[in-house]
This record gives C-alpha cells, structure tokens and sequence, in this order.
C-alpha cells in the first residue's frame, strides 16, 4: 500500500511542476490569458513568499518548514497517528503539494502561480496550493470527527476498527 501512498505523491508533484512549467514556457513573466474574462485568468506569478506573499524573501525559512512538516506528517503516518485510507490521503495531498512547492523554491528561489480569479481578487494560486489546502481540510476533519472515533471504536487506539458488513 505505501508504494500507492508515494506514486500517488510523485503524481501530485509531476502534474503541479508540468503545469507550472507550461505556465513558464506559455505565459512568461507578466503574462496572463482570460479563460473568463474579468472572472478566471491564468496569469504568471512568481511568489517568493507565501500565500498572498507574505514572508517574502524567506527562502531558506520556508524550505525548513516545508521539511519539518512533511517530516512530521511521514512520522505521524508511519506511527499510526494517522490511520485509514481518508487519513492517509489527505497526508499524500499535503505532502505531494508541499514538495512540488519546494521544488520550485530549490530549483528556482520562487514559486511559479497562475490560477488567477479576479472575480473575487483572491490570491493567485497553483497545483500544489490546491493540494495543499485540500489535504489540510481533509486532516482537519480527519482528527475533529474520524480519529477520536477510531480510537474509542478500537478500544486501546493501537488497532484499525474491525470493519462492519
């Protein structure tokens, strides 16, 4: 199963950097495409910080977290305080996001955005972003409403729940 768990993490990281690198080569610096004009555009961004810029110019701050947490989040996996299949995905959303968005840091000092919705002149965003903040919901509901009744129908919070027909 852990072998699913890391195709399905290179698959997030594969998709985020081939998108990000056909928005470099089709866009460029400056350049923006209206898909809906006024609603959603893709429009080259490149964020040298974090959502909505901020901390910008903290590179080496931000790879140190990226490692921290994605350490912390394998650890949690692999010592079973995340367990289950809903768990275990959102781990793989985050994680996967989280490395596509450090991989644009190593390689480039930036991150490359694009999903531009000026509609509501929200923050431009990229694949990894999407990830990121899907698995991060995800976790959340995870630990509020799924963990703690595992553990209570476990019994000892050591075991998988038996399952039920």
């Amino acid at each position: 199963m852990i072998i699913w768990y890391c195709l399905m993490t290179l698959a997030i990281v594969a998709a985020d950097q081939g998108v990000k690198l056909w928005a470099v080569r089709a866009l460029g610096p400056g350049g923006s495409m209206g898909l809906i004009p006024g609603v959603f555009h893709l429009t080259y961004a490149e964020n040298r910080g974090a959502a909505f810029s901020i901390l910008e110019g903290r590179l080496g701050f931000f790879v140190a977290v990226t490692v921290a947490m994605v350490g912390l989040l394998l650890y949690m996996a692999v010592k079973g305080y995340i367990r289950g299949s809903f768990g275990k995905l959102a781990t793989v959303f985050i994680i996967g996001g989280a490395l596509g968005n450090l991989t644009d840091r190593l390689c480039r000092g930036y991150v490359v955005d694009l999903f531009d919705f000026r509609l509501i002149h929200f923050a431009i965003f990229n694949v990894a972003d999407v990830f990121i903040t899907i698995g991060g919901v995800m976790l959340a509901v995870y630990f509020i409403f799924l963990e703690g009744k595992n553990l209570e129908e476990s019994g000892d919070g050591n075991q998988e729940p038996e399952s039920r027909p």
